[in-house]
């Protein structure tokens, strides 16, 4: 068993005190700060710590507030507000600046750090009871096929009658309860409490998409990952990283024992450009490298048909050989179920489990998703956000459409406040994939939408692609389905599972796959079925 500061990695759940299932309901201030890396401390408390909170319009009377910097505001702007709720004690991390006068006249004690991300992790693992050491975690990353791979491994590990903990971007799940997701890669509090609960209800599995963000905000810090997966790297948040080889850098931080521990099992894509730099990294980390992929990687697929329900794949590995049938559509699929069938192995499921399981795994919400009205053409939605998955897409469409002799046509836009530099590459990647493409918007926010669908435009047309632009998203949909004709593949990529869409600083109800049924229904399917 491997363990790191004196804590087992694998799950051993029999005789668990209910201090490590449980909130510890009696830990006063002095035990709490006993577990935080501090650089100065004054005063005490006896009363007992009810809560560790970051967003100081969720503390009650007794909670500790963390002050800490964060991407769009600052927590110490708000200790003020934390101090009127009732906080029992402030964390913060920044001393320099802080005004310490509101602590002292409320009388309440203060802990001073140098990293604020790194104090809430600290005290919210000791708070919750330290659930990260009752749950083997493994860690996705990647910018495309986290949340598909996230999915398909949970499955896995169910099948294997493993109770799980799933952190991603659709939703999480804890323990078969499904709630809705907050963000990608949460807050070390949120998914210390999520762990907690998890843990005790049973969980011995967390598996959680871990993004780039959270990587190099020190989010995911606290969590000791058993295993590691990194699907892929392409362009994208470019907007936050500045360059692809910062972009990577946060990725690799996932794996090469700089400021997280480095995985006990590095599941890495060996089709990527940078897989062989990152497999270096983390096997001098200390972790074993497996890698997968289509004719190449320990786990490869030799051969494999795409099917119109999924895919035939003969399957090679280390830990032997199959032919399996998957309902996974489209080589990028493939991807995603080596991946996940590399992980879950790493994580203890015997192969033989792993192939009889593979055949009843599902595709996941708002991933090559179909909308079926009885239409005469398939109507598909997709996450597809970037020119890569863009690509992807639409290649895995042309297959579709090579029979029936279709045509592709795509809708998709771009989301404001993001990355710029890839709007004309989205544009060129949707157009040379399709026959017909209609551009639209995504999530606007506070971009004017035909600002966006301008940047988008030179890419269209480099690609000569047959377009139009209309920049509301569900006259948008209506016009490619109107478009249609028997035989033909509508995509409409971008959004997704999201439920909703945001313009300015409004945020209103979107379905893509609603809006096409209406639309669908509009020219006469699905009526009377």
């Amino acid at each position: 068993m491997r363990t790191r500061a004196g804590r087992p990695i694998a799950p051993c759940i029999e005789g668990l005190t209910a201090k490590q299932t449980t909130i510890n309901s009696v830990m006063k201030w002095k035990e709490l700060i006993e577990e935080v890396a501090a650089v100065g401390v004054g005063g005490d408390s006896d009363q007992p710590v009810t809560g560790v909170e970051y967003d100081s319009r969720k503390v009650r009377p007794g909670s500790v507030f963390v002050a800490m910097k964060g991407g769009s505001t600052d927590g110490n702007r708000y200790v003020d507000k934390a101090i009127a709720a009732g906080a029992l004690g402030i964390i913060t991390d920044s001393a320099p600046t802080f005004d310490h006068l509101l602590v002292f006249q409320a009388g309440l004690p203060l802990l001073e750090v140098e990293h604020g991300r790194r104090a809430l992790a600290q005290a919210s693992a000791a708070f919750f009871g330290h659930p990260e050491t009752r749950l083997a975690a493994t860690g996705i990353t990647g910018t495309n096929g986290k949340t598909t791979t996230a999915f398909l491994l949970e499955a896995l590990l169910n099948a294997a009658a493993r109770t799980t903990v799933l952190v991603g971007t659709i939703e999480y799940h804890v323990a078969g309860e499904v709630r809705p997701s907050v963000h990608t890669t949460p807050e070390s509090r949120d998914l210390f409490e999520l762990m907690a609960e998890g843990a005790a209800r049973g969980a011995t599995e967390l598996v959680t998409e871990v993004s780039s963000h959270a990587l190099d905000q020190g989010r995911a810090t606290g969590v000791n990952f058993d295993v590691a997966v990194f699907t892929n790297l392409t362009r994208d948040h470019l907007d936050y990283h500045g360059t692809m080889e910062k972009y990577f850098a946060a990725k690799r931080l996932l794996f090469d024992g700089t400021v997280y521990p480095a995985p006990r099992v590095a599941v890495i894509n060996a089709h990527d450009p940078r897989s062989e730099r990152l497999a270096t990294a983390a096997s001098r980390a200390g972790a074993e490298v497996r890698t997968f992929g289509i004719g190449v990687g320990d786990w490869r697929a030799a051969s494999h048909s795409l099917t119109p329900g999924g895919a035939v794949l003969e399957l090679q590995t280390p830990a032997g050989s199959a032919k399996v049938t998957s309902r996974l559509a489209g080589e990028v699929n493939i991807l995603n179920l080596l991946a996940a069938l590399t992980a879950a192995h790493a994580r203890g499921v015997p192969f033989e489990q792993l192939i009889e399981s593979v055949p009843s795994l599902k595709p996941v919400p708002g991933r090559f998703q179909p909308v079926d009205a009885g239409q005469p053409f398939t109507v598909i939605v997709d996450y597809a956000h970037t020119d890569d998955a863009l690509r992807n897409l639409t290649a895995l469409a042309r297959q579709m459409t090579a029979q029936s002799g279709g045509r592709v046509i795509t809708v998709f836009g771009c989301g404001g406040d993001r990355d710029r530099t890839k709007r004309p590459r989205m544009g060129q990647a949707a157009g040379a994939g399709s026959g017909f493409v209609v551009a639209t918007s995504d999530n606007p926010r506070t971009e004017e939408p035909l600002a966006i669908l301008a940047e988008i435009e030179p890419g269209l047309k480099s690609s000569g692609v047959q377009y139009c632009i209309e920049p509301d998203r569900t006259t948008g949909i209506g016009l490619a389905l109107k478009a249609a004709k028997a035989g033909d593949v509508v995509l409409i990529a971008g959004k997704g599972h999201e439920k909703e869409q945001i313009i300015g600083f409004t945020t209103i109800p979107f379905d893509d796959a609603e809006v096409a049924l209406s639309a669908l229904a509009e020219l006469g399917y699905g009526k009377g079925q």
